[in-house]
């Protein structure tokens, strides 16, 4: 297994997931306008750490096939990482319970904060994992 390789493999897949999960109201909530109160009532929306998530892909991929530093690709993954689980969990734990509650019927939205902010921790994970890979740690 090249640790090099996978590691920041792991960060991309986490930056991905957050993305996606950023999209799942659109499909569960009928109005689109619902899903925009319910990323915008919470301290700062998460579609802000959505667009590091988006630079953090490609910090990770130049960095793993060696177009940028690797060392510099694996420091700013995790700061990157940090900041977008920081202000993931910021958004998860202001947002009100009654609007999570009455944007659909389905169960799913109750968890959907936290899976936000699950996603998210992959990608300071995946960079922790690529510095330690090249022994910066």
């Amino acid at each position: 297994m090249d640790d090099l390789r996978l590691a920041p493999a792991v960060g991309i897949v986490g930056c991905v997931l957050y993305l996606l999960a950023l999209a799942v109201p659109y499909g569960l909530v009928e109005t689109t306008s619902a899903v925009g109160a319910y990323y915008s009532s919470g301290a700062l929306s998460p579609l802000l750490p959505g667009v590091f998530a988006l630079v953090c892909i490609i910090v990770l991929a130049a960095g793993r096939e060696g177009r940028s530093d690797p060392s510099v690709a694996a420091g700013a993954s995790i700061g990157m990482g940090v900041f977008i689980v920081a202000l993931s969990v910021l958004w998860a734990v202001t947002v009100p319970e009654s609007l999570v509650l009455g944007l659909t019927e389905s169960t799913l939205m109750e968890y959907h904060r936290w899976g936000v902010v699950l996603a998210g921790a992959l990608i300071p994970l995946g960079g922790t994992w690529f510095a330690r890979a090249l022994d910066l740690l």
